[in-house]
């Protein structure tokens, strides 16, 4: 699994910030104190989000981040791509050339993981976050029903 500590850090630097639920912006070096991730990789990770309209920026005296639009429409999966994370399982990062600049055998095993653990992720979102943090509940239970809700939805299309 190519999920690294950049998607796994940018995750929870944004969850920090929607938890702050506070009028004002908040800092970088508070979110780098609460969460022991350096104050350098966050600037590097929040420029990335803040150019994917996840955060916005406030200058000056008191300035720092706010989440950019509702939290329920962030989903985990757009926070990872955002600072340029793949979610990939495959051995050749998709390009169907891990054995001997051919497909392997497995090949469409490790795709069929990556939509699944796609799926899931577009189905968390930063409230579900919030929730789960603030509420005790599981993430996984509002990621199921929204999965199951977009299973339904498709199953009525077709």
């Amino acid at each position: 699994m190519r999920l690294t500590t950049k998607g796994r850090f940018a995750v929870t630097a944004m969850l920090d910030l929607a938890l702050q639920n506070t009028d004002k912006p908040v800092t970088l070096a508070d979110i780098s104190e609460r969460q022991g991730i350096s104050l350098s990789y966050l600037e590097q990770l929040f420029s990335r989000l803040r150019r994917n309209g996840l955060v916005k920026s406030v200058r000056g005296p008191g300035g720092g981040y706010r989440i950019a639009k509702n939290q329920a429409e962030i989903t985990v999966s757009e926070i990872i791509t955002a600072v340029d994370e793949l979610i990939d399982a495959t051995q050749c990062g998709g390009q169907e050339n891990c054995r001997d600049e051919h497909r392997c055998m497995t090949h469409d095993l490790w795709a069929s993981l990556n939509d699944k653990i796609l799926e899931y992720l577009s189905g968390v979102s930063l409230a579900d976050l919030v929730a789960s943090q603030c509420e005790g509940k599981k993430v996984i239970i509002a990621a199921r029903r929204e999965s199951q809700r977009q299973m339904s939805n498709k199953l009525v299309a077709a």
